[in-house]
């Protein structure tokens, strides 16, 4: 009896992740109305019961967010090793495209909202793509996106977790236990060893990384940083032109947590982060220099730099453009980039911690994310086919 190799890690990403982001829609669409129902004390109540050393949304957050990031540095791990990231020529547009879509949104967003007292802090909020939410767009079209976008859009997003993985290791830490430090330096020195004398098996490396993601929540380092860590010491079998292998670690495991995470961790999330009550709230709450910057980041800044560092890799000749796509239908999926949910959800949560301004960022974050997600889609659906 043959073993069947799982199918195409790409083709796998795309399809559970567009089915995960049409379900992280309904999520949190679910959790605005709940919200602003009878509901809303029991909704508000239940995400902040504790349960153990911490309260039921810290789990969310801090614990099942850690295995979204072990995910994402699978992903990354694998793209760049054995992947469409695997070459320097690939790179370059992805990781110029993302820069550019990193750099202009917090460029906005410190424009609008940088003077205001405070609100300096925010300014990674409207930085990364959400790309399920993304891709679960461009599944609601079919095939009016031609593949290469879909390839560009993944890859772009890809290294865009990258950056804002730094981001929240580098600026949303505060104090450094040092110690507990060393602990999770301890742990990944002995993961490396597995990996260098070929321990293929998985459970040795996941114990191990239980143990880092609690040495990494001690230490004052956000605790999901210690999921893109063990990612990266996950073994990997390398198989150009097929990069697949049922014989490599990183791939089996990555397959085991795709439908988990796409259709429960990230759902979960969504429900528990985008829930945000409008009593009391007016126009002035909406066109606050907080939400206001944040909107206006993802919105404007995204497809500004996305869609500016790709025109430019064109014209200078350090890439081409992506394959049977028309510059309008690029314009729409740069507009799609600016879809910021998940990630900047998670942003602004480490940023601010005052319950109004954490509902401000979720009106920002909610409302540059719904007008990306829409004009993008629009934009896309009326561009008419490449000649």
């Amino acid at each position: 009896m043959t073993t069947r190799p799982p199918p195409s890690a790409l083709r796998a990403f795309l399809h559970s992740e567009a089915a995960g982001g049409i379900l992280l829609m309904l999520a949190a669409a679910l959790a605005m109305l709940v919200a602003n129902s009878p509901l809303a004390s029991a909704y508000f109540a239940g995400l902040h019961m504790p349960v153990g050393p911490m309260s039921l949304l810290h789990w969310i957050n801090d614990g099942l967010m850690a295995i979204f990031f072990l995910l994402v540095g699978l992903e990354i791990k694998r793209e760049f090793v054995d992947g469409h990231l695997s070459s320097w020529t690939d790179r370059a547009l992805p990781m110029i495209a993302a820069a550019g879509g990193m750099a202009i949104p917090a460029m906005v967003y410190l424009f609008v909202a940088g003077s205001t007292p405070g609100l300096a802090r925010g300014w990674a909020i409207p930085a990364a793509t959400d790309i399920a939410f993304a891709i679960g767009v461009m599944a609601l079209l079919g095939k009016r996106v031609p593949t290469s976008l879909k390839l560009f859009l993944t890859t772009v997003a890809i290294v865009d977790d990258m950056g804002a993985v730094a981001i929240i290791a580098l600026a949303y830490t505060s104090q450094i236990a040092g110690l507990a430090l060393l602990a999770a330096a301890v742990i990944m020195g002995i993961m490396f060893a597995l990996n260098r004398a070929g321990v293929k098996r998985l459970w040795p490396y996941l114990l191990l990384a239980a143990l880092l993601w609690l040495a990494v929540l001690l230490s004052g380092v956000h605790a999901t940083i210690a999921g893109v860590l063990a990612a990266t010491l996950i073994p990997i079998t390398v198989t150009p032109g097929a990069p697949d292998s049922v014989q490599s670690p990183l791939h089996r495991l990555e397959h085991g947590l795709h439908g988990w995470v796409a259709f429960l961790i990230v759902p979960l999330f969504g429900f528990a982060n985008a829930g945000v009550s409008f009593a009391g709230i007016g126009v002035q709450h909406l066109i606050a220099p907080l939400p206001l910057g944040i909107a206006a980041g993802l919105f404007l800044g995204k497809q500004t730099g996305v869609l500016g560092a790709l025109w430019l890799c064109v014209k200078l000749g350090i890439s081409a453009r992506p394959a049977a796509a028309t510059w309008r239908q690029i314009y729409g999926v740069c507009m799609l980039c600016g879809i910021g949910f998940t990630m900047s959800l998670f942003i602004g949560g480490l940023a601010f911690t005052d319950p109004l301004l954490v509902d401000e960022v979720k009106i920002g974050v909610l409302g540059g994310s719904i007008l990306s997600a829409v004009v993008g889609y629009l934009i896309l659906r009326t561009s008419p086919e490449p000649a």
